[in-house]
């Protein structure tokens, strides 16, 4: 039987997650709290559930600094559930918003009588020729955000503003210049309904090194962004963002639960969506009630069934970070993470005749380390990762769509030494590899 620490997961599914959370989490499946039940089994809408929901939500406020117009919501649903989520909610709101104007507007000038007709007839031409949603379209995540946008509204509706595959012969490995972008131009009252980016590209290894500039500002659009594969990895300014999302199992839990945070002027009474009369009227989508923030915010998480073992093991991940790192918050866990990439980047860059990492040095991701070995001849790289699982390095192969080798670091260290064990260990084997 092989020892759980003579192993090392680089895989980018699922999270290897902190052993003394499973172990607690062994105690808790079968007795909470000395209940004589099982986590799984108490009801979602009990006294138990909802503290476990606070002390999570407490747990990640503190990491991200998270301020108080913010609401965080647990789904289901993943991020590819979001990509829909997004879609909407924020095309609901924009409508609202128009409607409301033209309302407004129009009021003054038509009978009661002829003011709805009025009313519809300009939405309509606004939607025609106004409604865009922004995508920055930099690896396979945001390509297939952009892709259900255009299924759920219409490709028409879809401005992809940036697809880094054009600077790049065809493949995803940079990101252009923000004043290359085709971004919508803002406009009083207007602009699009949102701009979207994956943060971290899990498949291509892109990551994005900082905030785009170009959505900063006060008049700058909804920002939405999909940071499931570099949650609580780095420092982010949560008042740059109206929503940011991501799936747990990356490396905050398991399977199972979505984390989203918004600013809460996107819930009523600041905001509100506009009737599914109105949308079917337009020709838009109607939302699922599940994916309905609103209706999940109003609802504290607990709408329908939540997963609340999902829950409980992403709170305690998250408090166990809260304790370790203390008033460093997330810079602590920042700190390992990048340790860890300089260590493999440098390795890899040491022998290029060996390994070529696949995306550009500029955005090279901090979690998903992607890179071919032998210039990406198949047989020496089904024999590197042969070679690496007998050393219990474990899901090192490339995402299926693109092949090559693929170490996530973004896991959280399984082990009771802070330190980046299993990257020493990658770097070891890298070295005596480069000598063949």
């Amino acid at each position: 039987m092989v020892a759980r620490d003579d192993v090392h997961y680089f895989g980018a599914g699922p999270a290897p997650l902190p052993t003394p959370v499973l172990e607690e989490a062994s105690k808790v499946l079968l007795n909470y709290k000395d209940k004589g039940i099982g986590i799984c089994e108490i009801s979602h809408r009990s006294p138990d559930a909802n503290e476990i929901l606070a002390q999570a939500k407490a747990a990640l406020t503190n990491l991200l600094d998270i301020p108080d117009d913010y609401d965080i919501l647990f789904l289901q649903g993943g991020g590819s559930g979001e990509f829909s989520a997004a879609v909407y909610n924020l095309v609901s709101i924009w409508v609202e918003k128009r409607r409301a104007k033209a309302e407004k507007e129009l009021g003054e000038s038509v009978s009661e009588g002829e003011l709805k007709a009025k009313v519809l007839e300009r939405l309509r031409k606004e939607v025609d020729e106004e409604l865009k949603l922004d995508y920055l379209v930099t690896g396979s995540w945001s390509l297939k955000a952009s892709q259900e946008a255009a299924r759920l509204v219409g490709a028409q509706h879809v401005n992809v503003a940036l697809d880094a595959r054009k600077a790049n012969g065809g493949k995803f490995g940079q990101i252009a210049a923000e004043s290359e972008w085709n971004l919508t131009p803002r406009k009083q009252n207007g602009g699009p309904a949102l701009v979207y980016f994956c943060d971290n590209e899990t498949v291509d290894g892109v990551e994005f090194p900082a905030f785009p500039s170009s959505l900063e500002g006060d008049d700058a659009p909804p920002v939405v962004a999909d940071m499931s594969s570099n949650f609580i990895s780095r420092k982010v300014d949560v008042r740059k963002y109206s929503v940011i999302f991501g799936g747990a199992q990356k490396n905050i839990g398991n399977t199972g639960i979505t984390i989203v945070i918004l600013r809460k002027s996107l819930l009523p009474p600041q905001s509100t969506l506009a009737s599914p009369e109105l949308l079917r009227a337009l020709n838009l989508p109607v939302g699922p009630i599940v994916l309905d923030w609103p209706t999940i915010a109003k609802n504290n998480s607990l709408y329908n069934t939540l997963p609340i073992f999902d829950v409980w093991v992403a709170g305690q991940v998250m408090s166990g970070l809260v304790q370790a790192y203390g008033a460093r918050k997330i810079e602590g866990q920042e700190e390992i993470s990048n340790d860890k990439a300089k260590m493999i980047y440098e390795t890899l860059d040491k022998y290029p005749n060996v390994f070529r990492v696949v995306p550009d040095k500029s955005v090279r991701s901090r979690m998903n380390i992607c890179f071919r070995v032998g210039g990406g001849d198949a047989e020496k790289e089904k024999s590197f990762l042969a070679g690496a699982e007998k050393r219990g390095l474990l899901g090192l192969k490339g995402h299926r769509s693109v092949g090559g080798i693929r170490a996530s670091n973004c896991k959280l260290p399984r082990h009771a030494s802070p330190h980046a064990h299993y990257a020493l260990l990658l770097d070891k084997y890298l070295r005596t590899l480069r000598q063949r």
